[in-house]
């Protein structure tokens, strides 16, 4: 049964960093493009992030260009988000997932999250 492990959410104030990480067990993490999403009470659960097997295909949510870097390392079988000059839209609790090329989820089971919460 595969298991995501995020962590490295934090308080933060407003143009600060945080470095998000995910570990994957339970399978053969390089097989996967993986992502990440974020979610805020009362709406959906939303892309931000998202990496192909190998690397060599990343895209990102508008809203965040510029400001977050996704990436991996196949062999410790985690993935991360570096996010700098971050802001109070930010705020979520957020997830990693194994992806489809279209961005949708591919396990059913998620994590617990990683709350990042922007504030002055």
């Amino acid at each position: 049964q595969v298991q995501l492990v995020e962590s490295g959410g934090g308080l933060v104030q407003p143009g600060g960093s945080l470095t998000l990480s995910c570990v994957v067990s339970g399978s053969t993490f390089n097989i996967y493009h993986m992502a990440w999403y974020r979610q805020v009470p009362g709406k959906q659960r939303e892309l931000v992030a998202q990496i192909s097997k190998g690397s060599s295909t990343i895209n990102y949510l508008d809203s965040v260009k510029g400001r977050f870097t996704i990436s991996r390392d196949d062999a410790k079988s985690t993935m991360y988000l570096q996010m700098n000059n971050l802001k109070q839209e930010d705020t979520a609790v957020y997830y990693c997932n194994a992806a489809y090329p279209n961005g949708y989820a591919r396990f059913n089971d998620w994590g617990q999250g990683t709350q990042v919460t922007v504030s002055s």
